[in-house]
């Protein structure tokens, strides 16, 4: 992993405003070169298809109080991104994308809605 993703990964987040940004106290978020085999099976990849961006956990809206305790984890995949976008004006924007639509799962946004929103 470089030091400049990991400064483009904080940028985003600190990008993130309130009351979203306190969401981020829920999260780890963890920067990977890649998916595990078990993440690339459970996202449903196919050989050679890459993953910016995971989530795993319970979103806020599914979460019960009689649960036992789920840690919940955003990874952000290091190699796709940089392969697919090798402009570092582009890489930061799909970064910043990545990010809030991790966080975004973690909230309980699907994906039909974050589309609409532009954040896909």
């Amino acid at each position: 992993m470089s030091a400049r993703f990991d400064e483009l990964v904080q940028r985003a987040l600190d990008t993130i405003p309130e009351p979203f940004a306190r969401a981020l106290d829920e999260v780890a978020i963890v920067i990977d070169d890649e998916p595990s085999r078990q993440q690339r099976l459970e996202a449903g990849l196919r050989p050679g298809e890459g993953l910016y961006g995971l989530y795993e956990g319970v979103p806020r809206t599914e979460y019960g109080a009689d649960w036992d305790f789920i840690p919940n984890k955003i990874t952000i995949f290091q190699m796709a991104l940089v392969e697919d976008f090798p402009d570092p004006v582009e890489l930061e924007r799909e970064v910043w994308v990545t990010v809030v639509h991790e966080l975004a799962h973690h909230l309980g946004i699907e994906d039909g809605l974050l589309h609409d929103l532009g954040v896909d």
